[in-house]
Formats: structure tokens, C-alpha cells, sequence
């Protein structure tokens, strides 16, 4: 069941994310702002409890408000690694790198274990999101890719080269980011273990809203959030606006769900099926809305993403088999 709730999940974000495409009409360029605009969302999620009141203990509702103020500092860092490049360079490495962080914490902390077939499909699914995320890979510049990390190093204690340091910024937020999100992730699904879904949930979410309160406390933060808020266009379509705020939430809520159930490192690796819709909705509607989507397709881009197409697919078969 928690299979059929991830896909679920993955298909509605690569629609969320083709949504945004039309409705976003300007950049958030802080990743404070952003962190504060996403967490704001959070309080709506009290609704639940009137259908499934539940009240932690002390301990149960620290771990709860924990999870969502550690989801908090993981959207800065994410959205850090993504303003200082392309999604392209960004995705690719969080996408890699979390599952597998998630797979050793789950490993340690919750005994979790994947048998032989399942680990070789995790990593299948794994490296055909990558091949899918990634715009193209040349495998004639691996030359080009050592000497750039022999920068970034130094010479194993040198200081790093002004040249190699924005890729190694990139670098730090991302590999942070996809830190954050495992540690996240296992806590929550500890969380799930002891506490009721939607009771965990609900307060965990109030975590998040609790951080983005204590942001405005921050002089700095909050000329930074404010400063944003000014000249923000109205969506043209609200209604349409609020729908794919809607579909992200039930998205959110559904991977989640998907942890409570499910192993937490293969709901992560299965984020490349998100990759492969994407690529599919995008072909078949880029034609007809060339100057909001496009995907380039030449050079070998498109074997590149044909074949991790076919990993994801032989992941999914071998995991489900």
C-alpha cells in the first residue's frame, strides 16, 4: 500500500511542479523567506485534528515540534544550494545523497534493513533519477571533473581557490540539505512508530510554525521577509493558485503517510519516479508551451534520459517483484 501511496505522491508534486511553472510570477531570492513562507502554511494543518484529536505527552510533543523546526532549517539549506545555482546541479545531488543518508540513519537508529533485491533496487532508482534530473552528462570530461575537485580541495589542507568556491558553497548547502532531510525523515518516521499519523503530523507541522514565529524575533530576518512580501503580484488565477497549494499539502501528507508505513530510505529512492514523470508530462506538453517549458533533447540528453527511464522502471520491477 505505502508502494502505490509514494508513486501517488511523486505523480502529484510533478504536477505541482509544472503548476508553478505558470503561477510563479516572481523569485523568492532569500532562503529565509522562502523557509518563512513555507512554514507559514503549516498552522492550516491544525484543521485535522477536529476530525482526529490526539495530544502528545511532554516528551512525545517535543520530538514532534523538533521534527518541524529541523524541516525548517532544512529548507534554508535547500533553498540556499538551489539560489546559488541551476536546479539541474542542485536536484541531482540532494536526490542521490538523501536516500542514502536516510538508508544508514535508518539503518542505526531504527534497525530498518533492505533484503539483496531491494538494495539493488534502491540503487538502481537512484541512478536512474539522477540520469533523469540531470540535464546531460559528458563521460569524456571526467578529466575536466578531477582537476575541479583537486581545486576545491586544495592540496588535501590548502585553502580553497577563489575560483572553486562558489561550487564548493554549492556543494556544503547541498550535501547539508540532504543531511537534513534524512535526519529528518527518520525522526519522523520514529515519530510515526510511537504516535498516531495524523496526530504526529499535525504537531510536527506546529514545529514548523513555531520556527517561522521565532524567524520575526531576528531584526535581520525579518526586514529580510518583509522586504519580499513588498511588490508580491497576486496569482491571476487564486483559485488555481490555492488548488496546487492544496495538491502539494495532500502530496506532502501522502509521502508522510508513506514513511509511517514504509521503509523510509525506498520512499526516498523513489523520488526518481518523480523524475520520470516530470520528463514524460514536459515531452508531451513543452510543444504547446514552449516559452514556459522547455527540455532540451539533443547531444544525447535524450538516450541519457531514456536509460534512466528504464533503470527506474527495472527498480521499481525488481523492488515490487
Amino acid at each position: 500500500m505505502w508502494l502505490f501511496i509514494t508513486i501517488s505522491a511523486y505523480f502529484i508534486n510533478a504536477g505541482v511542479y509544472i503548476a508553478d511553472k505558470f503561477l510563479l510570477s516572481k523569485k523568492i531570492h532569500s532562503s529565509i523567506a522562502y523557509a518563512f513562507y513555507v512554514g507559514v502554511w503549516s498552522i492550516f494543518n491544525i484543521g485535522l485534528l477536529f476530525f482526529w484529536p490526539w495530544m502528545p505527552n511532554l516528551q512525545e510533543l517535543t520530538l514532534d515540534l523538533l521534527a518541524g523546526f529541523l524541516f525548517l532549517i532544512t529548507l534554508v539549506f535547500w533553498y540556499k544550494a538551489l539560489h546559488q545555482s541551476e536546479a539541474s546541479r542542485v536536484v541531482p545531488i540532494v536526490g542521490a545523497l538523501t536516500p542514502i543518508f536516510s538508508f544508514i540513519l535508518s539503518f542505526v537508529f531504527l534497525g530498518e534493513t533492505l533484503s539483496k533485491q531491494q538494495l539493488l533496487a534502491f540503487i538502481i532508482l537512484i541512478g536512474g533519477g539522477l540520469l533523469i534530473s540531470l540535464k546531460q552528462t559528458k563521460v569524456y570530461l571526467y578529466k575536466k571533473v578531477i582537476s575541479r575537485f583537486r581545486e576545491i580541495i586544495g592540496e588535501i589542507i590548502g585553502e580553497i581557490p577563489a575560483s572553486a568556491q562558489p561550487t564548493s558553497r554549492l556543494l556544503v548547502n547541498a550535501v547539508m540539505a540532504a543531511i537534513f532531510f534524512a535526519v529528518y525523515y527518520v525522526l519522523i518516521k520514529y515519530i510515526y512508530i510511537y504516535q498516531p499519523f495524523i496526530g504526529g503530523f499535525v504537531w510536527s507541522r506546529l514545529g514548523s510554525f513555531v520556527g517561522v514565529i521565532l524567524m520575526l524575533f531576528v531584526p535581520d530576518w525579518r526586514r529580510i521577509i518583509f522586504a519580499q512580501q513588498k511588490g508580491a503580484k497576486t496569482p491571476k488565477n487564486l483559485f488555481f493558485f490555492l488548488m496546487v497549494r492544496l495538491l502539494a499539502a495532500a502530496a506532502f501528507i501522502m509521502i508522510n503517510w508513506a514513511i509511517s508505513l514504509g521503509n523510509v530510505a525506498m520512499v526516498n529512492a523513489l523520488q526518481g519516479v518523480q523524475y520520470l514523470f516530470l520528463f514524460v508530462i514536459i515531452l508531451l506538453i513543452s510543444n504547446k508551451f514552449p516559452k514556459v517549458l522547455h527540455e532540451q533533447l539533443g547531444h544525447g540528453v535524450f538516450l541519457q534520459k531514456l536509460i534512466g527511464t528504464v533503470m527506474v522502471c527495472l527498480g521499481l520491477y525488481l523492488f515490487i517483484a
